[in-house]
C-alpha cells in the first residue's frame, strides 16, 4: 500500500511540515509508505480524449490542501483520498459551510451572504444599511476564502462596514452577527472519524480573533457534550475524516464559528498530549482496510 501527502506548493511552513511528517511518520510505524508532495506536481490530469490520467502510482491520498480540482481528478480515477473533495469544498468556502450545515440542528450566528459583485462601482447605501439592521453593530466581515483568521474584520459603523464591503466586494465574503460573550475565546475540536479526539480552549488577550495565529494560546479544557456534538454532527453533515471545529460561547449556548478540513495538529497535540498524527493515520489504515475488504 503507498500514498501521497499533499500539501500546498506555495504553503511550506513549520506547521504545514510539522503536520505532514508526523503523518508520514505514523503511516510508516503502521507500515504503509508515503510520499510528502506539494500540489503544483500535476498528480492527475485531464488528456485529450477527455479522460483522467493519473501522474503517480498510489493507493490512496492525504490531502493537507484546499486544491479541490486534483481531489476530484484523483478521485475520478478511483483513487482513495482522505478528506473527500466535495468536503474540502464545503469547507474552504465558509458561506457554503454554514448553507451545509443549515437546517441540521447546529446553532449558528445569524449570517448574510455578500452579494457577487463584478465592476468597481460603490455599494449602495441601502446594501449596507440593510446589513447593519439585521445583524447590528458591531459585526464580522469575513472573506469566504481564507486561513488563519486572516481577512476576518470586526467593524463598528456603517462606515467601517462600507470601507472593508468594498475591499471584498469582487470576492466572496459573508457577514455575521457578532458573538460580544465570545470575544478572544472559542474551543477548538479534532474530529477523527466522526469522533471528536482533542480538544483545546483558544484564548486571546490581544485580538476579538483567537486564532493562534492573531495572538491566541491554547489551554487544556473539559468538553462539554453539548460542544462536541456540535463538532461531531458538523463532521458528519459534511462528510469529513478529519477536521477541526471551531465552536463559540453563545449566551443560550454553544454556536458554531467555522470547521476546517485542513487543521493544524502541532498547538492541540501539544497542549493535550494526544497523539492526534497517529489517530488519524490508524483510520486511514482501517478505512483502506475495510474498503479492499468489499471489493
Amino acid at each position: 500500500m503507498k500514498g501521497l501527502i499533499v500539501i500546498n506548493a506555495f504553503d511550506g511552513g513549520k506547521n504545514v511540515m510539522y503536520k505532514s511528517n508526523r503523518m508520514k511518520d505514523c503511516l510508516g510505524q503502521l507500515g504503509v509508505e508515503t510520499e510528502i508532495v506539494t500540489n503544483d506536481r500535476f498528480l492527475a490530469m485531464l488528456n485529450d480524449n477527455g479522460n483522467v490520467q493519473l501522474n503517480c502510482e498510489i493507493d490512496f491520498a492525504v490531502y493537507f490542501d484546499k486544491d479541490k480540482y486534483i481531489q476530484y481528478m484523483l478521485e475520478k480515477a478511483g483513487i482513495r483520498v482522505f478528506n473527500s473533495a466535495r468536503s474540502t469544498e464545503l469547507c474552504d468556502d465558509k458561506m457554503m459551510t454554514h448553507i451545509a450545515l443549515s437546517q441540521q440542528g447546529i446553532p449558528m450566528p445569524m449570517t448574510l451572504g455578500g452579494a457577487l459583485c463584478y465592476n468597481d462601482k460603490p455599494l449602495s447605501d441601502r446594501y449596507i444599511n440593510s446589513i447593519g439592521e439585521r445583524l447590528g453593530f458591531p459585526l464580522v466581515v469575513k472573506s469566504c476564502f481564507g486561513s488563519y483568521g486572516q481577512q476576518v474584520h470586526l467593524v463598528e459603523n456603517a462606515e467601517q462596514l462600507k470601507d472593508i464591503a468594498m475591499q471584498l466586494k469582487n470576492s466572496a465574503c459573508l457577514f455575521q452577527r457578532y458573538i460580544a460573550e465570545s470575544s478572544g475565546r472559542d474551543i477548538r475540536v479534532i474530529v477523527v472519524g466522526g469522533k471528536a479526539v482533542a480538544w483545546m480552549m483558544r484564548k486571546s488577550d490581544v485580538d476579538f480573533r483567537s486564532n493562534v495565529e492573531a495572538g491566541g494560546k491554547g489551554y487544556v479544557c473539559d468538553l462539554p457534550d453539548s460542544f462536541r456534538d456540535i463538532a461531531e454532527r458538523s463532521a458528519k453533515v459534511l462528510g469529513l475524516d478529519f477536521c477541526g471545529v471551531d465552536i463559540l460561547f453563545g449566551n443560550d449556548g454553544p454556536m458554531l464559528c467555522e470547521v476546517n478540513s485542513n487543521a493544524m495538529i502541532g498547538g492541540i497535540e501539544g497542549v493535550t498530549g494526544v497523539d492526534v498524527a497517529m489517530l488519524y493515520a490508524r483510520y486511514i489504515v482501517q478505512s483502506l482496510s475495510e474498503q479492499g475488504d468489499q471489493i
